[in-house]
């Protein structure tokens, strides 16, 4: 049939064996306890509501389990992407844009990177993620784990701040804390959340360490009552599915393409690195340009459900491993379960600090650095050490064009678009 040679994750799923059930729900429960606070980290990553993280990772689960080829793959926002969004759409929202303009324009970047990826792959240009070099990768992670890390100590330290560029944001964090700006019990809770996060992933990695931080950290928030203490919470997401949309900033489709094209390249990039890592424990084969297909559908699918572009995750797709993911209904069990979070317990999070979150964040920033890579190119390259710098000093520009990140993650996670909490009273109606 032409269905499953078009759609290998429908192939996989029409083969599936009964013994692999078992593996593939555990696996997708213990992911999905990640993927909701990564996802709602991520999208304050992005300069987006918290909420638009979960709508974005429940469609492109089901996007990718249906057209991805790869079985252990899981995709859904990336700390890598955060940035790039919001340095896309940020010069085009200007200082006084709306949320729901944001969400348009993520979801019109997500199309667009969708549209890339499908007909790269359909020309066959899987190849195209092999052209970027490894310095090059290596200088713009190192980077980008550093811009993150500073964007996000204001939150760990319960404040935020106003300023443009890596070394403003850092002069900035470090008035505010020599202006006693820092929330004491943000900072406790943070560092808290931080600490077992890297402490599980080092000694203890198979226990994820970002679910215990986030139970532990709700935990406190109830006993504690963190929110008397000046520390901002998560609070109740809207109950229900966001409907279909099909955004239309369509004057801005210029403006979006640049960043939609390194979107894509670096989306696609982890992606087949990721693939290509985990496939060689298994025997399997990496097809770069079903790759492209697969990763075109997860963006596309997101897109029209007021998400934005993503890529896979090394992390998450070893929790998958670990727990004993056998097929990509594991991604499609992850995502049926964070729908019926929203539809019937919208309020299971409503008590995660915020610090939390970003304790998330720069636990995956600092896993993106290569601190020992960059010293062996030092040691044995120096022309591509030069070349590494060269890109991580590139990162520069794209985070300045972000600088009012921190003000737009405080005003988007405390209101979202009219709009959607609109469609989610409307939905809470009618008994969704």
């Amino acid at each position: 049939m032409t269905l499953p040679r078009w759609l290998p994750g429908v192939r996989s799923l029409v083969s599936y064996e009964r013994s692999w059930l078992r593996h593939d729900v555990v696996a997708g429960v213990v992911v999905t306890t990640l993927l909701v606070p990564q996802g709602m980290a991520y999208a304050e990553l992005a300069n987006l509501p918290a909420i638009t993280g979960i709508y974005t990772t429940i469609l492109c689960l089901v996007g990718y389990a249906l057209c991805g080829p790869s079985r252990i793959l899981v995709l859904g926002p990336d700390s890598s992407l955060g940035p790039m969004i919001a340095a896309t759409t940020l010069p085009i929202l200007g200082s006084n844009g709306s949320p729901e303009h944001a969400i348009a324009l993520a979801s019109m970047l997500a199309l667009i990177v969708g549209a890339i990826m499908i007909a790269a792959g359909t020309a066959k240009l899987g190849f195209v993620a092999d052209l970027l070099s490894k310095p090059t990768q290596i200088g713009y992670m190192n980077g980008l784990a550093l811009t993150i890390l500073v964007g996000q100590l204001p939150k760990l330290f319960g404040f935020s701040v106003s300023a443009n560029g890596l070394i403003d944001e850092a002069h900035a964090f470090i008035h505010g804390l020599a202006s006693g700006k820092a929330v004491g019990a943000a900072v406790v809770i943070g560092l808290v959340s931080l600490g077992l996060i890297l402490a599980l992933g080092r000694w203890l990695p198979r226990i994820p360490g970002i679910l215990v931080a986030v139970v532990v950290a709700i935990a406190a928030s109830g006993v504690f009552n963190l929110s008397d203490h000046g520390v901002s919470l998560v609070g109740t997401l809207p109950k229900g599915f966001p409907p279909l949309t099909v955004p239309s900033p369509v004057s801005d489709l210029p403006l979006l393409f640049a960043g939609a094209l390194g979107i894509a390249l670096v989306a696609l990039t982890d992606t087949i690195s990721t693939a290509s890592s985990f496939a060689t424990r298994t025997g399997q084969e990496i097809d770069g340009d079903s790759e492209m297909i697969g990763i075109g559908a997860a963006n596309i699918a997101a897109g029209f459900f007021q998400g934005f572009p993503v890529s896979t995750s090394g992390s998450r797709t070893a929790v998958a491993e670990q727990a004993g993911a056998k097929t990509q209904l594991t991604g499609l069990v992850g995502a049926a379960l964070i729908v019926l979070m929203l539809v019937l317990v919208p309020g299971l999070l409503r008590n995660l600090p915020n610090p939390t979150l970003a304790a998330v964040v720069i636990a995956a920033s600092l896993s993106l650095a290569d601190l020992t890579g960059t010293a062996r190119l030092w040691r044995q390259r120096r022309v591509e050490f030069l070349l590494s710098i060269t890109a991580f000093l590139g990162v520069g520009p794209a985070r300045r064009a972000g600088g009012h990140r921190g003000r737009g993650r405080a005003v988007h996670s405390q209101r979202l678009p009219a709009s959607l909490v609109a469609t989610q009273r409307r939905r809470s109606c009618q008994g969704l």
